[in-house]
This record gives C-alpha cells, sequence and structure tokens, in this order.
C-alpha cells in the first residue's frame, strides 16, 4: 500500500531541525526513526505513532485513534490516528512531540 506523499512532507516539514531523524521504507509505508526507535509512520493515509505502555489507554480515547492491528492483533504502545486526528498542523506537531519524547525517553539500543 504507498503512503500519502502530501502527509509524508508535512511530516518532514515538522520534524526539520530535529537531528538524528531519518526515514525508513516499512510495513508497506514510511516510518521516521529517531536513535533507531520508529517513532511515527504512514501507512495509507494513516498515521502510526508510538505512544508507548504507559500512554496507550489514554491515546485511544482521543477522536480518531483506533488500535494499530495491522500484524492481526493490536501492538500495545502503537496506535493508527485517522486523517481527521493530524488535520491541523497543531495536531500533526501534537502527535509527532508525544512520539518524539516517548522514544528518546527509552534506552539506547544495543549495537548489533
Amino acid at each position: 500500500m504507498p503512503y500519502d506523499e502530501g502527509l509524508a512532507e508535512r511530516l518532514r516539514e515538522t520534524l526539520q531541525g530535529h537531528p538524528g531523524i531519518n526515514e525508513r521504507k516499512m510495513f508497506g509505508g514510511l516510518a521516521f526513526m529517531s536513535r533507531d526507535y520508529m517513532f511515527v509512520g504512514i501507512l495509507g493515509d494513516v498515521l502510526m505513532a508510538r505512544v508507548g505502555p504507559e500512554g496507550y489507554a489514554q491515546a485511544l480515547s482521543l477522536p480518531h485513534v483506533r488500535e494499530m492491528d495491522f500484524t492481526g492483533k493490536p501492538m500495545k504502545g502503537y496506535v493508527f490516528v485517522d486523517p481527521p486526528g493530524f488535520e491541523s498542523d497543531a495536531d500533526l506537531w501534537a502527535w509527532v512531540d508525544r512520539c518524539h519524547r516517548f522514544v528518546q525517553a527509552l534506552p539506547p539500543k544495543q549495537a548489533k
């Protein structure tokens, strides 16, 4: 499934000036990585958001948010946000900031 190029460009603009962010094609979409952790991504026109286990229930209570279940079972700590949930730049920024802060708090990944 191709990802929404317009949303990809919005994310790139939102993330401008954040060092250490890179993009990786994965899950048939596009993921944005920080410290080798995926924190937001795009699948079709939907935002994939990594909110963490502690923020999962609260995120699911928000409008336009649902379980991330493309593997056939819910992925705890990750949610899908449908387009109305990030329609404004402020809403998109809020998701990006929330997810980026979560991965910044994770321990560094061990070298393989």
